[in-house]
């Protein structure tokens, strides 16, 4: 069985991707405020990497673990949407979703952490 709402592929496929990735950041922007706090961070965060950054695999590991940050983020807030579009009541195993969504988040933060600390404390140690 084929879903109505797959695409054929092709070009149109590629527009659609795009737009809908769009209006997910939009919505992401607009709705998460945790989301608008981590972009904010990565966009302070971005140019200190770059001036902080001995090489050019420095900067990607540095910017990139600020990247996981954001896709973890859009994916617990997806989590989080559709918990809620399933049920706004309390439901033990909806609430463990969200949880274990927030629980990847701050892991990614953590592992954000570590990875700044090491290329940081590596230049002056």
């Amino acid at each position: 069985m084929h879903s109505s709402y797959k695409s054929k592929g092709g070009l149109a496929r590629l527009r659609n991707a795009l737009r809908y990735s769009i209006q997910g950041l939009t919505a992401a922007f607009r709705q998460e405020a945790a989301f608008r706090q981590e972009l904010l961070l990565t966009a302070a965060a971005i140019p200190v990497a770059l001036w902080i950054s001995r090489s050019l695999l420095e900067a990607v590991l540095l910017i990139g673990v600020l990247m996981v940050i954001l896709i973890v983020e859009l994916l617990n807030s997806a989590l989080e949407t559709l918990a809620d579009a399933v049920s706004i009541e309390h439901q033990p195993l909806l609430g463990r979703a969200k949880d274990i969504g927030s629980a990847a988040v701050l892991l990614s933060l953590g592992l954000a952490a570590l990875v700044w600390i090491g290329v940081i404390g590596s230049r002056w140690l």
